[in-house]
């Protein structure tokens, strides 16, 4: 298919998309209390007493209680034995309540007074006045340094390892999630390409996908990247994008969230017909995708499979290295609740690849001056190897294998 021929009205392209999330399961109590229990596990293992989660994502992954990080300390703290206990404004005591999956006893403040200091009575009462605690990465400076303050027999930790050490490796409730939310964005992908035409500009764009994503069932899209002609060669894009003319590139970047879990999916291919410039660029970026997804194997390094697709950009005589034409980035991240997570793949990250981990393959290669290429797809890890949640582009001038 060229793109830009026998497009859509934007009415015409919605209507090709229906609901989508029919039949999806949300992560049950059961899944919420085991993943306590491992982080119980993983704290002893660790020699840690305690572990703090912040409200985000954390306090999600674990409790089921969404709620969003802000200047007042909301979070739970999960000894190494017994049940978890909440912390909160006394004001919110029962809106909290509503939100919990994974009930326990909230310990609440007033406006006037230290949370901080309630932090330590807790430890104290837990019999850890005196312990060592992990500390949710994600929280904002300002909790630990005010626990520091008020506890300085408290030791503070990065509690890394036991929220990555769970996060990491995905369940297949998760795993069924993230795979819906991207065949969703995919969906999406394709309905934006038929609306394409001489003179769209970036915004008409990013309001057909949010409004694309809202018919599939998100609740919107979770972010979205438009560029066009040497616009594509910026990976986040620029201050003033340009507006769509015959032969640009054509690069979207985007996703929505279901449950929770993310979708990130990147298509770049060309209005018009395609220049042998771009068409050789698109392949060597296809094959530097197709490289990092071999090197994914079990036990192996992740920083190995950033190497293998930055190996296929460098024999053609991209970077070396970040250097720029080339890929300026690490080739992909990992994903679950986070868009972006541990582990990555990136050079130095020498965790073992393990079954349940996802991640983005996305090795863009930029050319300043010229135009970028980014085809993300994303693959988790199984016991016979790396597995697609959604087939790569087929080709530069069918990039969602319409014809194949």
């Amino acid at each position: 298919m060229t793109i830009g021929v026998g497009g859509k009205t934007q009415d015409e392209a919605l209507a090709t998309l229906s609901e989508m999330t029919a039949g999806t399961m949300p992560i049950t109590a059961e899944e919420f209390a085991a993943r306590i229990a491992k982080a119980q596990s993983l704290l002893r293992a660790q020699g840690l007493d305690a572990l703090y989660i912040n409200a985000g994502s954390n306090l999600y992954y674990f409790t089921g209680t969404r709620w969003y990080p802000s200047e007042r300390m909301v979070g739970a703290v999960i000894p190494a034995e017994g049940p978890l206990e909440y912390i909160a404004p006394a004001f919110e005591l029962d809106t909290l309540k509503g939100y919990m999956t994974i009930k326990g006893e909230v310990n609440t403040w007033h406006e006037d007074e230290s949370p901080y200091a309630l932090f330590g009575d807790l430890l104290k009462r837990l019999g850890y006045g005196k312990g060592r605690v992990g500390m949710d990465e994600s929280a904002a400076f300002f909790i630990s340094d005010g626990i520091r303050q008020v506890c300085p027999e408290l030791e503070l930790v990065s509690g890394k390892a036991v929220t990555a050490g769970c996060r990491m490796q995905k369940s297949a409730a998760e795993l069924a999630l993230m795979q819906r939310a991207k065949d969703m964005t995919l969906a999406v992908h394709r309905a934006a390409a038929s609306i394409l035409r001489e003179g769209i500009c970036v915004t008409e764009v990013e309001a057909f996908i949010d409004a694309a994503h809202r018919k599939v069932g998100a609740a919107g899209s979770s972010f979205c990247i438009v560029l066009f002609g040497e616009d594509t060669a910026y990976p986040h894009g620029v201050k003033n994008p340009k507006c769509l003319q015959q032969g640009d590139t054509v690069l979207i970047d985007t996703g929505c969230k279901l449950q929770g879990y993310n979708a990130d999916i990147t298509r770049t291919y060309v209005f018009g017909e395609p220049s042998p410039r771009q068409r050789q660029l698109w392949e060597l970026e296809k094959q530097a995708q197709a490289a990092a997804f071999e090197a994914a194997q079990l036990g192996r390094p992740c920083g190995s499979v950033d190497k293998a697709a930055r190996s296929v950009l460098e024999a053609a005589g991209f970077g070396p290295g970040y250097a720029v034409p080339g890929l300026p980035h690490r080739t992909g991240h990992g994903i679950g609740l986070d868009i972006h997570e541990w582990p990555y793949l990136v050079a130095n990250d020498q965790t073992p690849l393990a079954e349940g981990m996802c991640f983005s393959n996305e090795p863009m290669l930029c050319v300043p001056g010229e135009f970028g290429v980014r085809l993300e797809d994303h693959f988790y890890m199984t016991q016979e190897g790396p597995r697609w949640f959604t087939q790569p582009s087929h080709s530069i001038d069918d990039p969602f294998g319409l014809n194949a």
